[in-house]
């Protein structure tokens, strides 16, 4: 029995219409880890317990003020459309309507971004991410800094990124959050 070619249409390759919605999809149904994309990588998000502590540290200080202002703060997805970037920031605080959704958030819909730098991700923190959360218009973004054991606090975004900057301040410092915060953030414990 001799083998006979396929008499029909040739199978076409897979092509996406978009490839950036196509891997902003995929990396959503990731079984287990979350992940991100930067700048076209994509990195896995595996946070300590060092880094937790810190988020949480974070988030036990703003807790009263989010009640007050009716926000919520977590980790959730923020796209950067028109990019190959979809971020999960260490804490981002968002109105509580916005949080209910469910889906990816744009960083100019936070009311704060904290990035809270690793070994492997310190580079990523203090460089790409500032410049792309400012290129997206988020109000303010909080670099805490564990290498350098410090905390500056970005503000103001503009054309060639945050047009206000407070800070290196050295861990210990208070890091003073303008409003809607208007509350001086406890660093000694970083």
């Amino acid at each position: 029995m001799s083998a006979q070619p396929h008499s029909g249409a040739q199978p076409r390759p897979y092509t996406a219409d978009d490839p950036e919605s196509a891997l902003k999809f995929a990396i959503q149904h990731i079984k287990g880890d979350r992940v991100q994309i930067v700048e076209g990588v994509i990195e896995p998000t595996m946070p300590s317990w060092d880094h937790e502590n810190v988020c949480d540290l974070i988030r036990e200080q703003l807790g009263p003020r989010l009640r007050e202002l009716g926000c919520r703060a977590g980790s959730g997805n923020l796209d950067l459309p028109g990019s190959s970037n979809w971020y999960v920031p260490d804490l981002a605080v968002v109105p509580r309507d916005l949080a209910k959704g469910g889906e990816a958030l744009l960083p100019d819909q936070t009311l704060l971004i904290v990035e809270i730098t690793s070994e492997s991700n310190a580079e990523t923190d203090r460089k790409v991410k500032r410049r792309r959360y400012a290129e997206y218009r988020a109000p303010l973004y909080l670099l805490v800094d564990r290498q350098e054991r410090s905390c500056t606090l970005f503000a103001v975004p503009g054309e060639l990124g945050f047009t206000q900057v407070a800070g290196p301040f050295p861990f210990g410092t208070p890091v003073t959050l303008p409003e809607p915060f208007a509350l001086d953030l406890d660093t000694s414990e970083f």
